[in-house]
């Protein structure tokens, strides 16, 4: 295998190839949210969406240890009890995997098929990721901080640790964590333990899983999963824009009960309140907007205000008398700066960053 076929971005599925065995594996091991529980303000950590690159590594808590260093004056090895003597720090954050809704493009990106709900939302615990770069001495010459996790793999010809970078103004926000616990409870195998990075409003491919080490370096990254993976790339020479922030999104919670195998909602005629979730890493969600005939027309949704979680979904409701017959029914967010989110999927070869409208049919019958 060339350099040049190991950067290029990953295979797109020809007209009407259908999932493969591969794919299913992928989603038999990794598991997205049920849209029931999004009326869960704090999501439980078993229905909390999960994306595995590699394998689970076995951590010894006890033998574990975090290693920061490269660009400092004073490297540090410091194990879990040296993290949590340090001031604590917790931040409620929405993470969406960046495929999500990969599996509705066309052509199909061939990855981990998401329809639209990898997400999840968690109260997340630790240190301020700044206070233990101060602590370290970072140099000011410092380009980008790197983290590495304990999962290791091969990914299109490349072994590796699974490794991305943050700029150093990013790494020193003030609600950056290096995070040992989640909804108040050390944090299962799948989640990281015993240590894992939090970047609120970032794509969930940034929050780095298993951290066994912190660099600070005088460059850009140019590691795999930061420069060649995560791009949205148009083609395969197309060179890409980072994926970084989340973009807008809403959730409707699925009314009714559901068909087994379809999917399809039943629903009774009368008075029904939908509910669901919007969130975004970019400007904050101004408002929500719901449709029951598939975006003809749009209703106002009640909002909740923002309040002291800037970095959590925020739940919305909007009424709706339903008639017989059958119903489409999807809602769009739009931020404080205008972004909307789009009827159609925006496409790229990694299938990164689209947040097209749910779609949810409905049949309302006596």
């Amino acid at each position: 295998m060339t350099i040049d076929e190991v950067s290029r971005p990953g295979r797109v599925a020809a007209p009407g190839e259908a999932i493969s065995a591969e794919e299913l594996a992928l989603a038999a091991r990794n598991h997205s949210l049920p849209l029931e529980a999004l009326r869960w303000e704090i999501t439980p950590p078993g229905l909390h969406y999960l994306l595995v690159h590699y394998d689970i590594p076995m951590v010894d808590a006890d033998a574990w240890r975090l290693r920061v260093g490269g660009l400092v004056d004073a490297p540090l090895e410091l194990d879990l009890a040296a993290l949590r003597a340090l001031p604590a720090r917790s931040v409620r954050v929405t993470m969406e995997c960046a495929g999500n809704g990969r599996a509705r493009l066309e052509p199909r990106p061939v990855s981990q098929p998401w329809l639209v709900e990898a997400v999840g939302t968690a109260e997340w615990t630790g240190v301020r990721l700044r206070d233990v770069l101060d602590a370290a001495g970072v140099r000011p010459e410092t380009v980008d901080v790197v983290f590495t996790g304990a999962d290791h793999g091969i990914e299109r010809g490349v072994e590796q640790d699974y490794q991305r970078a943050l700029p150093l103004s990013e790494a020193r926000r003030d609600d950056v964590l290096l995070a040992y616990a989640m909804n108040g409870a050390p944090l299962l195998p799948q989640h990281g333990f015993p240590l894992r990075l939090v970047v609120p409003g970032w794509y969930g491919m940034a929050h780095v899983k298993w951290l066994v080490g912190i660099e600070a370096i005088d460059r850009e990254f140019d590691g795999f999963q930061h420069a060649v993976a995560y791009r949205m790339r148009q083609s395969p020479d197309d060179p890409g824009e980072p994926v970084t922030r989340i973009a807008p999104r809403a959730l409707l919670v699925p009314p009714g009960h559901p068909d087994f195998m379809t999917r399809t909602r039943i629903i009774r005629p009368g008075p029904l309140t939908l509910e669901g979730r919007a969130w975004s890493g970019r400007a904050p969600v101004d408002r929500v907007e719901v449709s029951v005939d598939g975006g003809g027309t749009w209703i106002a949704a009640d909002l909740e205000p923002i309040g002291e979680h800037p970095w959590a979904w925020r739940r919305f409701t909007a009424q709706w008398r339903a008639e017989p017959g059958s119903h489409v029914l999807t809602a769009r967010a739009v931020t404080a700066d205008g972004e909307a989110q789009p009827a159609d999927q925006v496409w790229s070869r990694g299938g990164f960053a689209n947040n097209a409208t749910q779609r949810i049919d409905v049949l309302c019958t006596d």
